[in-house]
């Protein structure tokens, strides 16, 4: 940024104390009292909402118990990225969202940092609950060490069969290392979890991107290939100005952030375009480093798609909101220096269907600007996918059936590119699950790949343990 209206670099002190998690780590004391507060339902609610299946009333037991050990290997064999899933997950629309105690008025029971609490007992102590299968001389190659690509590596390995993670960043994790906030879950425990779960024995190469240049070389190597590349860069909203500096993408500016541990310079007035809950994440990270932030948004409030406690959040953080608002042009020399937009009304709608807008004809303003981040959505990975032959895609998405294969019989899919983009959780499941596909497709003669159940939005994650083979 070469704009003079620029905030200064933020020290190691202001960091540490706008950065600090949002959910803290339980005290082993902690734990116990808030696990006795478990009414350990039979048929627990808080398991269907989870997307791995997590046997949760066990865990908890387990930890009232003071049975850590075994608590974190009930977590890890339905989810194995439970570490970072009890910190980032939106547990209260999810797991806590179920919980029985909310019928009472009462406070669920933190199941999130219940799990944390086990999982990081595990990690920080070095105990190992899976080891590699018998070799079944079968070598799949994972594209992008994610959560769904690292969750399928490790299942695969249990399965005994050879993989590689490869990674087109200069360090693997994905989303839990270059996409989620700080303040929800730090680089180094991103990368400890990477370490914990890839010991069992699959390789991760980073800084290796694939392309469709690459990709048939790739296939001739491997009996399998999974993709879990997840979702490419920032929409542009095609109006004048975007290609000015000091503008750029929600992901993009994330990405920076995390992989400079916060030490990025801002503007001092920014606009983040969006209301999902990446743009929030967007928002309140530039507000921590000292920016005034303004979140525009063109429907109302109630039309917005971040959850509602992670809109709270930013509001606590000073991030302000301007809903019924688009921006038409972004404006200034080389560097952004003002933001015009218009104002819109809700055209209701006869239906159930959402209402449209219909901009307000005289109600264009101008704010000035400093920054601008755009927030509007990512590309599909198109360009990687229209090289695999016979590979069919939907709006962008990767058609798989109910293995998690593709219309490529050789490929299998999970992830943000099978669903658009969902929730790490949501991840861990595919990645999983297509582990298991990936196993009866290599281990039965190639029979699995029928395509009757192919929506990958209907998709739902096995319950059970992970498959073993003696």
């Amino acid at each position: 940024m070469t704009n003079t209206n620029l905030l200064p670099l933020p020290d190691n002190e202001t960091l540490e104390k706008e950065f600090k998690k949002i959910k803290p780590l339980m005290t082993a004391s902690e734990a116990v009292v808030e696990s006795s507060r478990c009414l350990f339902c039979h048929d627990a609610p808080c398991i269907k909402a989870c997307p791995t299946s997590i046997d949760i009333p066990m865990f908890i037991r387990q930890i009232m118990t003071k049975n850590i050990k075994g608590s974190a290997k009930t977590i890890f064999t339905q989810n194995i990225l439970g570490k970072s899933c009890g910190e980032v997950c939106p547990t209260q629309v999810l797991c806590e969202g179920s919980c029985v105690y909310l019928e009472l008025n009462e406070k669920p029971i933190d199941i999130g940092r219940l799990q944390a609490y086990a999982t990081g007992y595990a990690i920080e102590n070095d105990i190992h609950f899976f080891k590699a299968g018998k070799a079944t001389g079968k070598k799949i190659a994972v594209i992008g060490g994610g959560p769904a690509g690292l969750a399928c590596a490790h299942e695969l390995t249990v399965l005994g069969h050879k993989v590689t993670v490869l990674e087109a960043n200069k360090k693997a994790g994905g989303l839990n290392t270059y996409g989620v906030a700080p303040y929800k879950l730090t680089n180094k425990d991103s990368l400890n979890e990477v370490e914990y779960i890839s010991k069992i024995g699959f390789e991760i190469k980073a800084g290796i991107k694939v392309s469709s240049n690459n990709i048939e070389e790739l296939e001739k190597n491997h009996d399998a290939i999974f993709i879990s590349t997840g979702l490419g860069e920032s929409k542009k909203i095609k109006i004048p100005g975007e290609g000015l500096k000091g503008v750029i993408g929600a992901t993009e500016f994330i990405h920076n952030l995390r992989d400079k541990e916060q030490k990025i310079v801002v503007g001092k007035n920014i606009f983040v375009i969006g209301a999902g809950n990446t743009a929030i994440d967007a928002a309140v990270e530039s507000s921590k480093l000292g920016a005034n932030v303004t979140v525009i948004y063109r429907r109302s409030a109630g039309d917005q798609n971040a959850y509602d406690f992670e809109v709270n959040h930013a509001k606590e953080n000073n991030v302000n909101f301007l809903y019924l608002t688009s921006p038409i042009e972004i404006s200034g020399k080389e560097h952004v220096e003002k933001i015009k937009c218009i104002k819109n009304k809700l055209i209701k709608s006869k239906s159930n269907i959402k209402s449209s807008i219909e901009p307000i004809k005289g109600s264009e303003f101008e704010l000035d600007c400093d920054m601008v981040i755009l927030a509007t959505g990512q590309e599909r990975m198109i360009d990687l996918f229209s090289g695999i032959k016979g590979l069919e895609t939907d709006n962008g998405k990767i058609i798989v059936n109910k293995n998690f294969q593709t219309t490529s019989p050789k490929y299998f899919a999970g992830g943000d590119c099978v669903n658009g983009g969902k929730e790490v959780v949501n991840a861990v499941a595919h990645g999983r699950d297509a582990a298991r596909g990936i196993d009866k497709y290599l281990m039965s003669n190639n029979t699995c790949h029928s395509h009757e159940n192919g929506n990958p939005e209907k998709l739902v994650s096995n319950a059970g343990f992970p498959l073993t083979r003696e």
